[in-house]
C-alpha cells in the first residue's frame, strides 16, 4: 500500500520534471548557465544590424573581414560568465553544446584555436568585451541556428577563451532574428550539409593529421545518425619538382589513411565517399590551403 501511495505521488512529480526538461529545451529560451560558472554581465542586443560571424575572422587595415559574415536584424541578449578554476572552458562549450543538441539546433559554424583568427579582435571588435582577449591558442567560437514552434528563428553564439593569467570566460549571445534575414547557412538544404571541416596532413608511408578532438568528436556524432554520409575530398599542394599525378597520389594515400582512422572511431567505411581533388582545388581561403583532408557530412 505504501509503494503505491509512494508512486501516485511520484508519477506527477515526474511528469513536471519532464515538462520542465521540454521546457528548458525550448530555443527560443536563453540556454542554461553552465552550473561552474558565474555571471559576471548583462547585455541587451537589439539592432537592425547586429554583426555575426560564420567564419574565421581577420583584421585588415582595422577593417574586420571574414568570407561569412552578416549584419542582421536581431533581438537578444549577450551573457558573460567567468568559468571556476576547478573546472575548464572545454566542459562549459561541451555544455552549451548538449543544450544546442536537446533543441535540435544546427551548428552553422565552429572553429578553435588559430584558426578563429586572433582573440583579441574577437573580443574587442566583435564582442566589446575586453575581458575575453585571451590566447589566440586557446579559444573556440560557434554559431548555431534553431527554429522555434512559432517558426520564430534564433541563434546561439558560444565563444570561450583563457587569458594570459588562466582566468576562462564564456560569451553567450542568443539572438531573435527578425522575419525575412537571410541567415547564411540556414536554411532546409543547408540542414543537410555540415562542414567542411579541415584536417591538414603530413608524412608519407605513415600520416599525422592535424585536427581538434572537438572537430572529431563532431564528425563521429553526426555519422550516429542512419543514412549520413562522410565525404572526404582530398587535397595536395603541388611541389616544385612534383607531377600532377605524383600529387595525386600523396592525396589519395592520405585521404584513406584518415578513412581508416574514423572507420575506428565509429564512422564506417560504408558510411565515407572519398573524392581527391589533389593540386587542382584553388581556394582564397588561407585555412584551405595545402595538404588536407576536407570532410564533408551528409545527412540523409
Amino acid at each position: 500500500m505504501l509503494k503505491s501511495l509512494f508512486t501516485r505521488r511520484l508519477a506527477p512529480i515526474l511528469g513536471l520534471l519532464a515538462l520542465s526538461s521540454v521546457l528548458q529545451a525550448a530555443p527560443e529560451e536563453m540556454p542554461e548557465a553552465f552550473e561552474q560558472s558565474t555571471l559576471e554581465d548583462t547585455v541587451s542586443i537589439e539592432s537592425s544590424g547586429h554583426l555575426v560571424l560564420f567564419s574565421p575572422v581577420r583584421e585588415v587595415n582595422n577593417e574586420i573581414r571574414s568570407e561569412s559574415l552578416a549584419r542582421l536584424p536581431v533581438a537578444g541578449e549577450g551573457r558573460l560568465y567567468r568559468i571556476a578554476r576547478d573546472s575548464s572552458r572545454e566542459e562549459a562549450r561541451d555544455h552549451y553544446l548538449g543544450l544546442l543538441r536537446q533543441r535540435n539546433a544546427q551548428i552553422l559554424f565552429e572553429c578553435s584555436s588559430i584558426r578563429c583568427g586572433r582573440s583579441n579582435v574577437w573580443a574587442n571588435q566583435i564582442f566589446n568585451q575586453a575581458v575575453l582577449y585571451g590566447r589566440d591558442a586557446t579559444q573556440d567560437y560557434l554559431i548555431a541556428g534553431a527554429v522555434a514552434e512559432d517558426g520564430s528563428r534564433w541563434l546561439t553564439l558560444v565563444y570561450t577563451v583563457t587569458r594570459g593569467n588562466l582566468r576562462e570566460y564564456v560569451w553567450v549571445e542568443h539572438l531573435r532574428v527578425e522575419p525575412g534575414a537571410t541567415i547564411p547557412g540556414f536554411g532546409s538544404v543547408a540542414n543537410r550539409v555540415d562542414g567542411p571541416i579541415i584536417v591538414p596532413w603530413q608524412g608519407g608511408i605513415t600520416y599525422r593529421f592535424d585536427w581538434q578532438a572537438t572537430d572529431r568528436r563532431r564528425v563521429t556524432d553526426l555519422a550516429r545518425e542512419e543514412g549520413t554520409v562522410a565525404v572526404l575530398l582530398g587535397y595536395s599542394e603541388l611541389a616544385a619538382d612534383e607531377s600532377f599525378t605524383d600529387a595525386m597520389e600523396r592525396a589519395r594515400q592520405a585521404t584513406e589513411s584518415l578513412a581508416e582512422v574514423l572507420s575506428k572511431t565509429g564512422v564506417s567505411r560504408d558510411q565515407q565517399e572519398i573524392i581527391i581533388v589533389g593540386p587542382a582545388g584553388v581556394f582564397n581561403d588561407p585555412d584551405r590551403q595545402g595538404d588536407r583532408v576536407e570532410v564533408v557530412v551528409i545527412s540523409r
